[in-house]
């Protein structure tokens, strides 16, 4: 009778065990499946990034102590790097400012993946001391700009036509370590779509063949 109890009780143990796996494999999938909800405030305190960029370029690879005296921890810029470092086909950016060489960094190191990285800026700005567009361009990266006397002035980034990246933040290294600034990540097919639509048409209008370098009727 006792061996007949044990028997009943183990079957129940596993039962109970096999249960509670399910449930948390159910609980992990809801969670991966969950769409993109996040809000990122700025400014962020300065932050060694270099553990996220050698995961990204060598997944699984040992650890590498990074010599750099600035602490790694969870920031603003950290996840924002992470969330770029996501991306596995496309990333489309569209930034009034770009001279933050952390975000460049993760950004070419897209690129060298395979990643398919266009990106479109201001005239203006791209030529000032610091930026990161030339730096881009000689990579190989795709860029374009505008041709008009108006700023191009959106601050966008879409992941793999699924995840949107916009805010009040230029990609900036004062705009992250001094400014008070915003961000919103979000997985919303609705918003992707609008956006992915507007970077199309900015990117066709900035096409480097519809540029006019002359007035009309000049030779």
């Amino acid at each position: 009778m006792w061996a007949v109890g044990a028997v009943g009780g183990a079957r129940g143990a596993a039962l109970a065990a096999a249960a509670v796996t399910a449930v948390a494999l159910a609980v992990a999938a809801w969670r991966r499946a969950r769409p993109v909800r996040e809000v990122l405030f700025f400014p962020s305190r300065p932050c060694c990034i270099e553990a996220l960029l050698a995961e990204a370029a060598e997944p699984g690879a040992p650890a590498r102590p990074c010599p750099c005296p600035l602490p790694s921890g969870d920031t603003a810029l950290s996840r924002l790097v992470r969330r770029l470092l996501s991306a596995r086909r496309s990333l489309d950016l569209c930034l009034f400012s770009f001279s933050c060489p952390q975000l460049a960094r993760a950004v070419q190191l897209l690129h060298r993946r395979g990643v398919r990285v266009r990106l479109v800026t201001d005239a203006q700005y791209m030529g000032l001391h610091g930026s990161q567009i030339g730096r881009l361009r000689h990579a190989g990266i795709q860029v374009r700009h505008d041709q008009h006397s108006g700023y191009m002035h959106h601050k966008f980034a879409i992941v793999d036509r699924r995840m949107l990246i916009t805010g009040s933040l230029n990609w900036t290294t004062q705009a992250i370590q001094s400014n008070r600034e915003n961000v919103l990540v979000v997985e919303d097919a609705e918003y992707v779509k609008a956006f992915q639509d507007e970077f199309e048409r900015i990117w066709e209008e900035y096409n480097p063949t519809n540029y006019s370098f002359f007035l009309k009727g000049n030779k």
